[in-house]
């Protein structure tokens, strides 16, 4: 299933930062990936920084970033432990033990504060991955927006019998 691609929006407002240029306002999916690529700093995992954003009518509703359990240690150089499986293909992936995905991440804080998220999108800087795809069917996501491809190739036969859509959001550069 081709992905759609979708460039941020930077609309000018009327503001002026100094009185000659407009200063450009994020449209919404800018805004959204924005706020996932800042989450994706508090990661903890030394492979990536991820972060997600799961958001309906315009409001996030809950956040995550990849890295171990709450209260664990966070993976480091001697602490990062690696396993490997094939796909059928015969590609082989390879992820951390301990570290749960951005996606998860968020999907479970909404859990533990009764947040229900049926319905919503999610903004992910990096497209998901097979296994965090099958929870986001599963929870009921509509549309996964991304950032960077990750794996695609992986994901396209879930992504056509789900009926979910992905959507790469490209970020315009922005004036300071």
């Amino acid at each position: 299933m081709p992905d759609e691609t979708k460039t941020g929006c930077c609309c000018s407002g009327d503001e002026r930062n100094d009185g000659s240029e407009p200063l450009k306002r994020l449209g919404w999916h800018e805004y959204f990936m924005s706020v996932a690529q800042l989450i994706s700093r508090r990661a903890t995992c030394t492979r990536g920084h991820i972060g997600a954003v799961i958001v309906r009518d315009h409001n996030i509703l809950s956040t995550g970033y990849n890295g171990a359990p709450s209260g664990l240690p966070h993976c480091n150089d001697s602490n990062c432990h690696i396993y490997r499986s094939t796909h059928p293909d015969g590609t082989v992936e390879e992820n951390c033990v301990n570290t749960i995905h951005a996606e998860i991440n968020a999907i479970a804080q909404a859990a533990k504060h009764g947040i229900s998220i049926k319905d919503s999108d999610i903004y992910i800087t990096a497209s998901p991955c097979i296994h965090c795809l099958k929870v986001l069917i599963n929870v009921g996501i509509k549309t996964i927006y991304y950032d960077k491809p990750y794996k695609i190739e992986h994901i396209d036969e879930l992504l056509r019998l789900s009926g979910i859509r992905l959507v790469q959001v490209t970020m315009c550069n922005q004036k300071d």
